[in-house]
């Protein structure tokens, strides 16, 4: 693993070389469109990347993905206006709005996007058969959190969760997830969580940060928030504008079931059933944990990053 002391002079060297070099994004593994955004050395795990501001030709209710997995994004029921004009950081210009559209009528109109397909997404299969990946993007809380629960009749009801950002299981209904940034209720309270599944079917395991989650996303204000997963060796990890989060695991017991499995330890082999963001249930036929959001620059790595590589890629978007 790299020191903390050679990341930083990596980091420095990379900075100067893009200062010099503005043709960096095409001379590296990864590079095209929106690859600017992106650390250089993290470009080859890349899966999956989103900055809405690459509408697919004469589709613009879809995204187009900036990673080298190219799955195309759907953006559920608000379609183009999803795209607004509120730039997470320097160089961006739009972001993604999510939100409930019917707080008290149980339907299929909240905004959200993602990817679905009950056989699998054959262009995620960098997730599958897994031993680590990395959930980042940039968060912004537009209103209040968690939102009217509108599946159930009972007056003030809310969900218990809030949908961030995730890759799904490769059974998932639409909720099920590999790894998932969210805010979720942990003994009672909201929390920011990582959320992780190996095996499909089996439990998950959860990491949350100990702090006040009003602090850690005060509303109206964009922060860049980072889930790692180690399958393998059975770790997840928070940051918060590339600053590590302290927190603490839900269950001390296995139940990613790594104790005496074949090494390493890997997620299940079939494909990932897509991405969700904003929400579960992609493919429109539920709706659950809404957020009232905006994101921006959603990334989706095949490896759990570094502490050192987490901190690089906050600094290398906001160097201009």
């Amino acid at each position: 693993m790299r020191s903390p002391r050679r990341g930083a002079l990596a980091l420095t060297v990379a900075l100067g070389a893009a200062s010099v070099l503005p043709g960096i994004a095409q001379a590296v593994p990864g590079g095209g469109p929106g690859a600017g955004s992106v650390f250089p050395p993290l470009r080859t795990a890349l899966v999956a990347h989103y900055d809405f501001e690459h509408p697919t030709p004469g589709d613009t209710a879809t995204e187009v993905d900036l990673g080298r997995s190219g799955t195309t994004l759907e953006l559920v029921n608000g379609g183009a206006d999803m795209r607004v004009r509120d730039g997470a950081h320097p160089g961006s210009r739009r972001s993604l709005q999510t939100q409930q559209v019917s707080p008290t009528e149980a339907g299929n109109d909240d905004w959200k996007a993602g990817v679905f397909d009950a056989d699998g997404v054959e262009s995620l299969r960098a997730f599958s058969g897994a031993t680590e990946a990395t959930v980042s993007g940039w968060v912004k809380v537009t209103g209040d959190l968690p939102a009217p629960n509108s599946t159930t009749p009972q007056e003030g009801d809310r969900y218990n969760a809030v949908g961030l950002a995730g890759v799904l299981s490769g059974d998932s209904d639409g909720h099920g997830v590999r790894a998932l940034l969210e805010l979720i209720q942990v003994d009672g309270e909201l929390r920011l969580v990582a959320l992780g599944r190996r095996v499909d079917g089996g439990e998950s395991q959860t990491f949350a940060a100990s702090q006040d989650w009003r602090s850690l996303l005060p509303r109206n204000e964009w922060v860049f928030l980072t889930a790692t997963f180690d399958f393998d060796d059975g770790t997840m990890a928070l940051y918060r504008n590339g600053r590590p989060l302290p927190g603490f695991y839900t269950r001390d017991d296995d139940p990613w079931d790594t104790e005496g499995a074949p090494e390493p330890d890997r997620t299940s082999d079939a494909a990932p059933r897509g991405i969700k963001i904003g929400g579960s249930f992609p493919q429109n036929d539920a709706e659950r944990n809404p957020c009232d959001c905006r994101f921006d620059s959603l990334m989706f790595f095949d490896r759990a990053l570094s502490p050192a590589e987490v901190r690089m890629q906050y600094h290398w978007m906001n160097r201009r």
